[in-house]
This record gives C-alpha cells, sequence and structure tokens, in this order.
C-alpha cells in the first residue's frame, strides 16, 4: 500500500509524487483522469477527490496526504468545498497528515503588499474566502495538518502570468500585456521549491497546526522578470506593457475569467511581497536561484497551459483586446 498519496497532478502534485518516489516511498496520485508521473513507484488512479468514501478507501494505510488538487478558477465556491471535506475526512479516518498546497488569497490586500506567515486572514473576495474556509475547517477538525503558501508560480510546468503573459509574447516577438504594473516589486515561488516544502513539513511535528510560507527568492518586477529571461537564454527582449485597469473589469460584465482577474487584480497592480523568513529559519529551507529556474523554463517545451487555478491571477481572456 502506498505510504503516501498525493491528490492532484498538477505541477505541483506531479513534482511532489516525483520528489517522494526519487526518495524511495510508494506514492500513489489520485485524479479524475488517473493522471500523472510515470515511476516505479507512483500508483496512478483515477477516482473524483469529493467522493469522501471513495477517497478515504485510496488513503487507508497513507502517512500523508497531499492536497495539491487544482480547481476550475471561475468555480472554487462549488467546487473546493466537497474536495477538501473528503481530504479533511480521510486524513481524520486514517490518521494521515493532512499536507495543504495553499496560496496568498486569504490575506486579501495588504498594506505594501507584505504577508508574513502571522499576518491575519482578511481578504473579502469569494476567493480568499474560499481558502480561509478550507484552513478553518482543517484546523477545526483536529486533525495533523499544515498549510504551506507560495506565490505567483514559475518553473518548467508552472501556470502563472510567466507562463501565460510573458513567454507566449516572447516566442511571437510581440508586446506582452499584463494585467498589472510591470514595475511593481512581486514574489515569484518556483515549484520546485512548494514540492519540497510540502515533503520536508509533512515530516516534521513543528510544522503541524500552522501555515508557512515557501522558501522565494527576493521580489523582482515582471519587466524585470522579463529582461532576466532574455538575458540568460539569450532571447530577444520583450516590451512589456500595463494593461488599464478598467479594461478587465468592463470584460467581467460579460467574461466570467476576466471578472476572476478583477476580483484578485491587487496582487499584480502594486506590491506583492512574501515574506518566508520564518519557514527557512525554522525548517533550514532555502530558495532556488532565480537563475536556475529561468533556465528551466527556457529548457521546457511545454505548450502555455490553460487555467486551472494557480496561484496568481489567470491569463488575459481572449475576449480583452489590449488598448491599441
Amino acid at each position: 500500500m502506498a505510504t503516501q498519496v498525493v491528490v492532484g497532478a498538477g505541477p505541483v502534485g506531479s513534482a511532489v509524487a516525483r520528489l517522494l518516489a526519487d526518495e524511495g516511498e510508494t506514492v500513489r496520485v489520485v485524479t479524475r483522469s488517473g493522471s500523472g508521473p510515470e515511476h516505479p513507484l507512483i500508483e496512478r488512479i483515477a477516482a473524483d477527490a469529493a467522493d469522501a468514501g471513495r477517497l478515504c478507501e485510496l488513503t487507508r494505510g497513507a502517512a500523508v496526504i497531499y492536497n495539491c488538487a487544482n480547481m476550475a478558477y471561475t468555480r472554487w465556491p462549488e467546487l473546493w468545498p466537497p474536495v477538501s471535506a473528503a481530504m479533511i475526512n480521510a486524513a481524520r479516518e486514517n490518521d494521515a497528515v493532512l499536507a495543504i498546497t495553499g496560496n496568498l488569497y486569504g490575506y486579501g490586500p495588504q498594506p505594501g503588499g507584505r504577508m508574513t506567515e502571522r499576518t491575519p486572514l482578511a481578504a473579502t473576495g469569494r476567493k480568499g474566502r474560499v481558502r480561509i474556509a478550507m484552513w478553518e475547517d482543517a484546523l477545526a477538525s483536529g486533525i495533523r495538518t499544515f498549510e504551506a503558501r507560495g506565490s505567483d508560480y514559475v518553473g518548467a510546468g508552472a501556470d502563472g502570468v510567466f507562463s501565460a503573459v510573458l513567454l507566449p509574447a516572447i516566442a511571437k516577438g510581440r508586446t506582452a500585456w499584463l494585467p498589472g504594473d510591470p514595475d511593481a516589486p512581486h514574489t515569484w515561488t518556483y515549484i520546485g521549491d512548494m514540492a519540497r516544502t510540502l515533503v520536508t513539513l509533512a515530516r516534521d511535528e513543528r510544522a503541524w497546526g500552522l501555515a508557512w510560507h515557501v522558501p522565494s527568492q527576493p521580489a523582482v518586477s515582471v519587466r524585470e522578470l522579463a529582461a532576466r529571461y532574455a538575458e540568460l537564454t539569450g532571447s530577444p527582449a520583450v516590451a512589456v506593457r500595463r494593461l488599464p485597469r478598467w479594461v478587465m473589469r468592463t470584460a467581467g460584465l460579460a467574461v466570467p475569467m476576466a471578472r476572476e482577474l478583477a476580483e484578485m487584480d491587487y496582487q499584480f497592480y502594486g506590491p506583492f511581497l512574501l515574506d518566508s523568513r520564518e519557514t527557512a529559519d525554522t525548517f533550514g529551507l532555502t530558495a532556488t536561484d532565480l537563475d536556475v529556474v529561468l533556465r528551466e523554463e527556457s529548457q521546457s517545451s511545454r505548450p502555455t497551459p490553460s487555467r486551472r487555478g494557480s496561484p496568481a491571477a489567470p491569463p488575459t481572456p481572449t475576449a480583452v483586446t489590449p488598448p491599441k
């Protein structure tokens, strides 16, 4: 029987499963389609994680259950509660640790954009309220649990602004239209660091009952990130321009994805700063060098991903046309 169960096979779930298997752990990956990375120690199972009974069976004997699931970005209030409840139930029934892949939505806008591990959860938007409820429900259940929170993802296979806005513009030699301020400092979290943090904290009882920030490199703006990528890879420099805030908000009247973007746009129209010093000091974890991450991005042949609910803002909907 697998001792580690990973729910979800997106970038984070796949990275966690590979990391565990490479360490010799037996891993079961649960997804609707039965997808997941190939490895002799990884078993892939097709199942609906919202089915509490089935998930409880699939996690029997597991030491850790990793919540690495993704939900359709426009349907969080509908889709997340039953999946989260099923994982909490499975952890309780099987006396397993529940390791939750988190994000920064629950904090809401913060003065100066800075967030520490102890920043209060003050979000009023619907997606932020979903994440707050998930965390509070896990804590109230009495299970051994923790949440590892990261910022906008970077790295091969990561879904985020870098892959959805910058890379397509670089590939086509066009201007990158950013739904935000290209010069605002922004924290980026490497997929590999998220996976390593989840696995490390799941084995350390000091982590349980608390939320932790994934060690991430010092913040850089989207414009700086694009320039650094071009310098490292020899790609042509790409122009990055700000998409006026009203564009997405107006489009949101008719386009559901644009409406979701508008709710979270504070993340990119001002500083968005993840402070992870407490996690780094407590567990001895460090962030991967950003140059290493960007080189990994350049070597990835994965096509531009569809949006499935990663921490930061989704790509600009095709229905929104940038101003001339």
